[in-house]
């Protein structure tokens, strides 16, 4: 009766007879369709196979009221649906968490989504640190986490749990960097609102690792601007960390590229 189709998704209200109610009347559903893949969501609504065939112009009061039921669910999904393809994010998992069928979709679940997307677009270093971020918090929380948990005080806790496994501040800062994306997701999802949202100026705050400071003294410098090995790739190296030095740590491909402006 109500269609909509874009981007490989579609969405459709059937009547779904796979199964007869004990008052000889049949589910109306939202069925939606993507790889291949069908979900059936229910509008509360049912009718027969005859009221179903006049459904679409009938003036009937009763069946009127029924066809703006079904309207309203077709053209919940269909917004959501909307909003997921333009996002170019479609994933039945998050549509579920939108309509709030999956109240315990978890923080797993679409760390696992992003990790297929990376795979797919051939990022394995940034899997590799996805999927190393995940394995931290699973270890920490286990392997089904509800978005729910993570407060500023899971946060708090999981920081601590790290730093007593002896892992640094500036690995940390890649495992919560990873966390506070999926849960950006979340938020723009709307899997999690916006006053769940942990982190943040007066919430939890990455941290930061402190960098060790590697100046060399003058005599150490001039070790290495004297240094000869008798080869001249050697001299050259030199040279270029010298040239580069002098010029104040001047990015080495603007050393190689240099660009003369009038």
């Amino acid at each position: 009766m109500y269609k909509y189709s874009k981007d490989g998704v579609s969405v459709l209200t059937v009547l779904d007879k796979r199964k007869q109610k004990m008052n000889g009347l049949f589910p109306v559903k939202v069925q939606v369709i993507h790889n291949r893949k069908q979900k059936y969501y229910s509008t509360g609504q049912e009718v027969s196979i005859r009221d179903w065939e006049v459904l679409p112009y009938t003036k009937s009061r009763h069946l009127s009221e029924i066809r703006r039921n079904i309207e309203n669910s077709f053209s919940l999904i269909r917004q959501q649906v909307e909003f997921l393809s333009f996002q170019g994010e479609f994933h039945f998992d998050i549509l579920n968490a939108r309509l709030g069928r999956y109240s315990d979709f978890s923080v797993n679940a679409l760390f696992h989504k992003k990790l297929e997307e990376l795979k797919e677009n051939g990022q394995a270093n940034t899997y590799l640190s996805y999927k190393g971020s995940l394995n931290k918090i699973e270890q920490f929380a286990g392997k089904h986490i509800s978005f729910h948990e993570i407060t500023i005080n899971w946060l708090n806790r999981f920081e601590h749990h790290l730093s007593a496994s002896g892992i640094s501040y500036s690995s940390m800062g890649f495992y919560f960097r990873n966390l506070k994306c999926i849960l950006n997701i979340a938020r723009k999802d709307g899997i999690i609102k916006e006053s769940q949202y942990p982190f943040g100026k007066g919430k939890y705050e990455v941290p930061t690792g402190c960098g060790r400071k590697l100046a060399l003294n003058l005599k150490e410098i001039k070790k290495i601007i004297t240094y000869n090995d008798g080869t001249p790739k050697t001299e050259v190296y030199r040279d270029l960390w010298f040239f580069s030095y002098l010029c104040n740590g001047i990015n080495f491909r603007d050393l190689l590229y240099p660009q003369i402006r009038n």
